[in-house]
């Protein structure tokens, strides 16, 4: 049986990295978007994690610079999904295309 290497966890963060990209790039629902922003970011940590582990016990900036990523997530997450209920309180819509607030 192989080890899981380095490479395993930079093809899953890339495959995370693909599946987030497209989402926000393809989908109107705006709660999609804010879970593909989510993944982009765990397609982050798990770079970080993983070069962090590969660097040696000694290195561990990657790891303490994932925590501060995940604190930077949840705290894009409650704002968002404020918004999210403050704009379909108004527009009654959670459909990126139908927001226009900042037309006349």
């Amino acid at each position: 049986m192989h080890p899981v290497t380095t490479v395993h966890y930079l093809a899953l963060s890339a495959a995370l990295l693909l599946i987030g990209t497209v989402g926000v790039l393809t989908r109107r629902n705006i709660v999609v978007i804010l879970m593909s922003i989510e993944l982009i970011l765990n397609a982050v940590n798990i770079n970080l994690v993983a070069f962090s582990h590969a660097f040696g016990p000694d290195h561990v900036q990657g790891q303490i610079f994932a925590i501060f990523v995940i604190t930077d997530a949840v705290a894009e997450a409650a704002v968002g999904l404020g918004i999210l209920i403050a704009l379909f309180r108004n527009k009654e819509t959670v459909l990126a295309d139908e927001i226009d607030l900042l037309k006349w």
